[in-house]
């Protein structure tokens, strides 16, 4: 059984009742590290020394801002001597970008510890074969998304922040569960993320795949864009702060 948290659901400019978009799977993978990832991980009571292994999609700032405070925490408070291994995956320039962002946020603090970072271009986990993809993004980030196969057959996806295009989607039928971003409304004029148009589309397209909606504009608490959230098919779930899903040996979501 593997367990997936939806620890955060909002995009860059955090909908009223949502932290940025954030998910861990089984408490010690995560997908990137945005400035509200303390605040998600200390709201669903896991410790940021039992996260091995950080999947970074880009290098926006809502999708990785956090990963200074996220290391000063384990140096300081959760792993002080330093026994927890850390690896963190993403393309040639995350660690060139992530490295200086650390050392404007804390100059002098964090240079031992990120030296002791396992940089990876793709993680080598147990129960995992992991691939990253080029996906439809600001290319100035080096956008891409994550699929993960399960040893027991079934493969899940995180498309990252892109917009619709035909890798993504194909990657998309393939998969049992995937995570989808919507981060915008239909009146926005981008190619670089899905509407709610293109979500209903993916899902008619894909019924067999459970989809659940993270780095959405849609308001959870008080109204400041919308509260309204589309008719989607059955398949579709729009992602709150929260979540937990489980998905068997089969790959079924239960």
């Amino acid at each position: 059984m593997v367990l997936v948290e939806l620890l955060g659901s909002g995009n860059a400019f955090l909908p009223s009742g949502r932290l940025h978009s954030f998910l861990a799977i089984d408490k010690h993978i995560v997908v990137d590290c945005p400035p509200t990832a303390l605040a998600s991980l200390r709201k669903a009571g896991i410790s940021p020394a039992d996260i091995d292994t950080i999947l970074i999609t880009h290098v926006h700032g809502d999708h990785v801002f956090g990963f200074p405070f996220f290391l000063l925490e384990r140096k300081y408070i959760s792993d002080r001597e330093g026994l927890k291994e850390l690896t963190v995956a993403g393309s040639s320039g995350v660690k060139e970008r992530l490295t200086h962002l650390c050392n404007l946020a804390y100059p002098g603090s964090l240079e031992e510890i990120l030296e002791t970072i396992n940089w990876v271009d793709v993680p080598n986990l147990e129960g995992w074969t992991m691939e990253r993809f080029e996906v439809l993004h600001e290319p100035e980030v080096d956008p891409h998304g994550w699929m993960m196969t399960n040893d027991e057959g079934w493969s899940m996806i995180h498309s990252g922040d892109s917009g619709p295009f035909e890798d993504l989607w194909g990657r998309i039928g393939r998969c049992s569960f995937a995570v989808v971003e919507m981060g915008v409304p239909e009146w926005v004029n981008t190619e670089y993320h899905h509407k709610p148009s293109d979500i209903t589309k993916l899902a008619n397209k894909y019924p067999n795949t459970k989809m659940v909606i993270t780095h959405t504009f849609i308001d959870s608490d008080y109204q400041i864009i919308t509260k309204e959230v589309p008719d989607f098919p059955p398949n579709v779930i729009h992602g709150e702060d929260g979540m937990e899903f489980e998905i068997n040996s089969d790959g079924l979501v239960l």
